[in-house]
């Protein structure tokens, strides 16, 4: 009877909802590293708004299939802002150099 309840549950959710913890609230504030200029940056960094930040790593396999569309809305005039997420700095600006760069800029979270 548990393992009925499960499976209705897991089965009713609807996966094309994904629902965010952040929507509607401010960005966090934040003193980080820069990626590719090297300098100390803050959330008055992050203008326009709104913008899209991206969550990315070299790491991270779907961060590379994603990265096409990434550079494609850049083209379009759509500011985005990265996160580079637990990364070696240095295979991080490589991947930038080698993929192409859609990022306005990119804040550096080595520790998470």
């Amino acid at each position: 009877m548990i393992l009925v309840l499960l499976l209705f549950r897991g089965l009713s959710i609807d996966p094309t909802s994904l629902p965010s913890a952040r929507v509607g609230q401010s960005f966090p504030n934040f003193s980080q590293i820069e990626l590719i200029s090297g300098t100390l940056i803050g959330p008055e960094s992050l203008v326009p708004k709104p913008a899209l930040l991206n969550v990315w790593a070299t790491w991270c396999y779907s961060c590379r299939v994603e990265h096409p569309f990434l550079l494609a809305l850049s083209r379009q005039g759509i500011p985005i802002f990265g996160l580079n997420y637990k990364d070696d700095p240095e295979k991080a600006r490589f991947w930038l150099n080698e993929l192409g760069d859609p990022y306005r800029l990119n804040i550096i979270d080595e520790t998470g």
